[in-house]
């Protein structure tokens, strides 16, 4: 693997935060994921959130076809241990994945309680283009009154997200990744809902 792994997964988790506290901003992650030579049934950026995120104090699930041989190197990538869905810290759903096994993912992740809201799952998505498909608005902490953005499978994954967050600060946090390396984050402090207006973009190289 050619990532500089003190460097890059650095600015890798700095560009994580900034996705985070200004959700449905698109971040770039096109430079880091040429460093890598790691070959996986999954997206570059898939990978550099794996390397980031993961440790052997975390566990993960990967949904997917390949969902096994994907689970085992990143398990060798980051000594984090895949579990079932209900116990994973992370969550990751591959873009061969069907909706169902999106839906299901998103009803089996965990969301913590109140006394640890900390102990949710994240759940990192593969899509084609975070910026094609339904149009939504958000709204809430990090964003200025309101915010248009685009994403594919809505209606797969926004109506359980919603039912899943509607007990703040209980939730799971979710970040969409595609072919082009960029990121987008929607943590469960967002509001989301669907509308057909026009998309507002903001990208951070």
């Amino acid at each position: 693997m050619n990532l500089d792994v003190v460097h890059d997964i650095q600015t890798v988790y700095r560009k994580l935060v900034t996705a985070t506290s200004r959700p449905g901003t698109l971040v770039v992650l096109e430079r880091e994921a040429r460093t890598l030579d790691v070959q996986l049934e999954c997206l570059s950026s898939t990978i550099l959130l794996a390397l980031t995120v993961l440790d052997p104090e975390v566990t993960f699930k990967v949904i997917a076809k390949e969902g096994e041989a994907v689970s085992r190197m990143i398990n060798q990538l980051t000594y984090s241990k895949p579990v079932d869905l209900p116990e994973a810290d992370f969550i990751f759903i591959l873009h061969d994945a069907s909706e169902e096994q999106m839906e299901e993912a998103i009803n089996k992740a965990k969301v913590g309680n109140l006394f640890n809201p900390h102990e949710s799952a994240m759940i990192i998505l593969e899509v084609p283009d975070v910026t094609k498909g339904d149009s939504m608005i958000l709204s809430g902490p990090g964003i200025q009154e309101e915010s248009f953005i685009s994403l594919p499978n809505v209606s797969a994954w926004l109506g359980v997200r919603n039912e899943k967050n509607i007990e703040f600060p209980l939730g799971i946090d979710m970040y969409f990744v595609d072919r082009q390396d960029r990121l987008i984050a929607l943590p469960r402090t967002t509001q989301i809902k669907e509308n057909g207006g026009e998309m507002i973009w903001d990208m951070l190289q």
